[in-house]
C-alpha cells in the first residue's frame, strides 16, 4: 500500500447495502467508522444492492451490484428469465472491472457464508464468488469481516460460498460456530479469528432507569417463513410465529402494558400490519426505524425487548436493555450465550405463546442481573473490535499499521 502522502488507498465496500435491512446497513457504518477515524485519507465507495440509499445515507459514490435490475424477482416470463441470465454474464466484467479500481475490497459483516433465510445460489453467493474470483485473480485485498456462517446442505450454494472464502485474503467470524461451520465445509480457519458482530462497535445511547412499575415492551417483529430447508413448511411456520406472537402482545395489553413494534428489514411491515389488525388497542404502536440507531433509541427507553431479527438482538444487547430472542437460527443462541442470557431464547418456528410468557416474566424478575451482566459483556466486546480493526490495519493498510487502536464505542 502507498505511504500516506502519496496516492490514497482505494477501498471498496460490497454486499446487500442499502436493500431495507437495517442490520446490514449498520455493519457498513461500523467499517465506515473505522475508516473514517483510521484511514481518513482512503477514497471510499461501494457495491452493492441499493446504490442510491448508500449515497444518500453514507455520502459515499456507490454502483448497483446487479446490471439485470429485477434480480431478486421472481423471473416467469421468457424475456425475465433470459435477463437475468444475461446478467449473469455482464456481472462477471462489472465485478471484475470494479474489483480492478481498488486496492482494498470490504465485505462488512452480514451473514453472507449462511443461508439460514430462503437464499438461491445464483442470487448473493454467485455475486460474492465473483467478488472474491476477481480479487484473486486482479491482486485486489478482499476481507470478511466479523461475519456470519452456517453449515449449508445445498450444494451449488456450498460450493459458491466454500471458494468465496478460500479465495478471501482476510476473514474473521461474528462467532465461533460461523468459524466451526466453514472448516466443515473444507475451509482451512486456522488463522482466522472470531469477534463480535460489527454492530457493537456502534455508539448506542444508555437504557433508561427502572421506575419500579412495569413499563413499555418493545416488540422486534420479522417476516418469518423459515429457512432454504424449510420452503415445504413455510406458510405454517409463518402462522404460527405470527399466532403465538399475537396472543403474546394480547396478554400484554391485557395487563395494560404499552408494546411498541419495531421492524429491521422493509418487509416486515406486512407483519406489524397484522398484529395492528388483530389486536385493536392505543396500547400497541409501530415505529418506523431507519437505522440501528433509530432502534437503539426506541430500545433504551423500553424497560423489556423481545426480538426476532438477528440485528434487533444486538441493538437490545448494546444498549443493555433486558432482551428475550425469538431465535430463528443457532447465530441468535449463539449470541445470546455470548453476552452471558442464553436462559432467555424461545424457538421461532415454535413458538408457544405460554411458555414466551413464562419466559418473559421471568426476564423481568431479574432484570437488574441481567442489565449488569450485559454491561460487562459490552465493554469485553468493545475491547475486542478494537482488537480487530487493529489487526484489520496491520493486513489490510500495512503502511499505516503504526496507527493507534480504535477507539471503543460507547
Amino acid at each position: 500500500m502507498t505511504p500516506k502522502d502519496e496516492t490514497p488507498a482505494r477501498v471498496g465496500v460490497f454486499g446487500l447495502l442499502g436493500s431495507g435491512n437495517l442490520g446490514n446497513d449498520g455493519s457498513l457504518e461500523a467499517v465506515l467508522r473505522y475508516l473514517r477515524a483510521e484511514h481518513p485519507e482512503a477514497v471510499v465507495d461501494a457495491l452493492c444492492g441499493g446504490p442510491e440509499a448508500v449515497t444518500a445515507r453514507f455520502g459515499i459514490p456507490a454502483t448497483r451490484l446487479h446490471w439485470y435490475r429485477g434480480e431478486y424477482r421472481t423471473a416467469s416470463r421468457a424475456a425475465a428469465i433470459a435477463g437475468k441470465g444475461v446478467g449473469k454474464l455482464v456481472d462477471v466484467y462489472r465485478t471484475a472491472a470494479w474489483v480492478r479500481r481498488h486496492d482494498v475490497v470490504i465485505v462488512p459483516g452480514m451473514g453472507v457464508l449462511e443461508a439460514t433465510l430462503p437464499l438461491r445460489p445464483w442470487g448473493f453467493p454467485y455475486s460474492l464468488f465473483l467478488l472474491c474470483a476477481s480479487g484473486r485473480l486482479l491482486g485486489t485485498r478482499v476481507a470478511l469481516v466479523s461475519v456470519g456462517a452456517a453449515r449449508i446442505k445445498s450444494r451449488p450454494t456450498r460450493a459458491l460460498v466454500r471458494w468465496s472464502a478460500r479465495l478471501a485474503a482476510h476473514r474473521s467470524y461474528r462467532d465461533a460456530q460461523s468459524r466451526d461451520a466453514m472448516r466443515a465445509m473444507g475451509v482451512d480457519t486456522a488463522r482466522d479469528e472470531v469477534y463480535p458482530d460489527l454492530a457493537f462497535f456502534l455508539p448506542a445511547p444508555r437504557a433508561s432507569e427502572p421506575t419500579g412499575t412495569p413499563g413499555t415492551v418493545c416488540l422486534g417483529v420479522m417476516d418469518f417463513h423459515g429457512g432454504n430447508d424449510d420452503r415445504a413448511r413455510a406458510e405454517e411456520i409463518y402462522r404460527r410465529y405470527l399466532d403465538g406472537t399475537i396472543t403474546f402482545v394480547r396478554t400484554l395489553v391485557a395487563e395494560g402494558r404499552p408494546v411498541r413494534l419495531l421492524t429491521g428489514d422493509e418487509c416486515d411491515l406486512s407483519v406489524v400490519e397484522a398484529i395492528l389488525d388483530a389486536v385493536d388497542s392505543p396500547l400497541v404502536t409501530a415505529a418506523e426505524p431507519a437505522s440501528l440507531a433509530d432502534l437503539m433509541h426506541e430500545m433504551a427507553a423500553a424497560d423489556t425487548v423481545v426480538a426476532v431479527r438477528y440485528h434487533n438482538l444486538i441493538c437490545a444487547l448494546k444498549t443493555g436493555t433486558p432482551v428475550l430472542a425469538l431465535s430463528y437460527a443457532a447465530k441468535s443462541e449463539a449470541l445470546m450465550e455470548r453476552m452471558g442470557v442464553g436462559a432467555y431464547c424461545h424457538p421461532a418456528r415454535e413458538v408457544d405463546a405460554d411458555r414466551l410468557l413464562e419466559q418473559f416474566r421471568d426476564l423481568e424478575k431479574h432484570a437488574a442481573e441481567v442489565r449488569q451482566t450485559l454491561a460487562e459483556r459490552n465493554r469485553v466486546a468493545a475491547d475486542q473490535l478494537a482488537q480487530q480493526f487493529t489487526a484489520l490495519t496491520t493486513t489490510l493498510f500495512p503502511a499505516n499499521s503504526h496507527a493507534h487502536a480504535p477507539r471503543k464505542a460507547r
